[in-house]
């Protein structure tokens, strides 16, 4: 019997969030009792501490300038769970997702009943995703790493047309490990034999590490060092600058507009560029100059430096650790220099708060710390702590919709109010805003 929607959420969510150990063992049951459906798709898969998700949303937004029919998987999602998994601009229906769904519990009751583990929650998404994208006439998918790379559910898929690593930073280090070479180890494990790869790693060991594992793997290596841009103009409505391509790639300059804002994301859509010279030059795409400047203008991320409103400004951004908080704090100081911002933030207690705090220290005198509604949460008051040890006075409210509504009652004393922090607590804030008329929250 077939579940609804609600129905299938909860069972989704009642499995376990990680398993004991990072590891392909029981996805690969579970694909193989499904039919393998991931071994029929032609992916781009993308990985990286930061910036994936930017990266994802470029490629994705340009093949669908082009017509292309493209699948995209992300993840977390901000307010919908539907939002994980999109096909040609489109969300999966709560009726395929439940319709699918139950097609894939029944095959984790059957490798339960023949012995194996259960798989985890991030797994059965991931199962159910390739399941749906292999019924559509899809021309390629664009699969976002959930966490770390070789022992990450969506790397069952075989033989990418691209692997993507975005960059290496510290971050799950209880899962990754605390040292960059030992993450961008564990990232590299997405690179397949024969399959091209792209990084853009600043940090030498780490890309020396995906390098030698690039080697081993007969994967031909290509750096994104070897593309840039200049004459960069910095707006809050979207960054422009001039992308010059090497000479093996031809060596010419395009203009490029984007609607993304911040140095880190024209380092995103750098790589974007970079990895679709890449699969144009291996014959896996036919693209076009103006086709693929519309697709970078059209791209957005929403909770990446999101403006909801302006005068005074409110503004979403979920930077999570402390280098998605330190391209924040750069990208606030190029747009909004000087101005008067309230920061009202929140945090998961697994991450490295402290790191963060520094940050979001430097933006502004005036925080107010709350809660994510996440089990993970850093308490609040935890929180506040912190920026008292950094030297800043903090409001404390732990429930988020109170402090929506006290960010919203002294918003006229601010040039700017910023969000910032988990993307649970992103996501709530997001859905609470009224997007119709821009002037505040409702249902508060």
């Amino acid at each position: 019997m077939t579940m609804n929607y609600e129905e299938t959420l909860a069972k989704i969510h009642s499995f376990e969030k990680f398993g004991s150990r990072l590891g392909l063992e029981r996805m690969n049951v579970l694909m193989h009792m499904l039919g393998d459906p991931q071994n029929n798709v032609r992916v781009i898969h993308v990985a990286g501490t930061n910036g994936k998700g930017s990266v994802c949303r470029y490629l994705y937004s340009v093949l669908q300038a082009h017509g292309y029919k493209t699948g995209l998987y992300t993840s977390p999602y901000l307010e919908r769970f539907t939002e994980r998994i999109v096909f040609n601009g489109k969300e999966i229906s709560g009726d395929d997702l439940a319709r699918i769904g139950t097609k894939v519990f029944a095959a984790v009751d059957q490798m339960i009943a023949e012995g194996h583990d259960s798989p985890t929650e991030f797994e059965v998404v991931t199962a159910i995703a390739f399941c749906y994208f292999a019924e559509q006439p899809m021309d390629y998918l664009v699969l976002e790493v959930g966490l770390g790379g070789i022992g990450d559910s969506t790397n069952v898929v075989p033989a990418p047309l691209l692997s993507v690593i975005t960059s290496i930073a510290l971050d799950h280090t209880k899962v990754l490990g605390r040292r960059l070479e030992w993450i961008a180890e564990e990232k590299a494990g997405i690179i397949k034999h024969g399959c091209p790869v792209l990084v853009n790693i600043k940090d030498k060991k780490s890309k020396d590490t995906v390098k030698k594992i690039a080697k081993k793997q007969a994967a031909e290596f290509f750096d994104a060092a070897s593309w840039s841009f200049d004459k960069v103009n910095k707006s809050i409505d979207g960054y422009s600058f001039d992308y010059k391509r090497p000479k093996a790639f031809g060596g010419d300059t395009l203009r490029v507009d984007l609607s993304m804002v911040g140095m880190h994301q024209a380092e995103n859509a750098l790589t974007a560029f970079a990895a679709l010279d890449i699969l144009q030059q291996k014959e896996a795409v036919k693209l076009e100059e103006g086709k693929i400047l519309a697709g970078m203008k059209a791209a957005v991320q929403p909770g990446r430096f999101e403006v909801l409103r302006k005068d005074p400004y409110v503004i979403l951004d979920g930077a999570h650790n402390p280098n998605g908080a330190a391209a924040l704090e750069e990208t606030l100081a190029d747009v909004l220099p000087y101005k008067k911002v309230l920061v009202v933030t929140g945090v998961l207690e697994d991450k490295d708060g402290m790191g963060m705090v520094e940050c979001f220290s430097r933006m502004s005198n005036y925080v107010v710390t709350t809660e994510p509604d996440n089990p993970r949460a850093l308490p609040s008051v935890a929180l506040a702590n912190l920026y008292r040890r950094n030297f800043r006075e903090c409001e404390d409210i732990p429930d988020w919709k109170a402090a929506c509504r006290y960010a919203q009652d002294n918003m006229d004393y601010f040039d700017a109010i910023l969000f910032a922090g988990s993307l649970y607590l992103i996501g709530d804030i997001r859905g609470a805003w009224d997007h119709d008329t821009g002037k505040g929250f409702i249902g508060l």
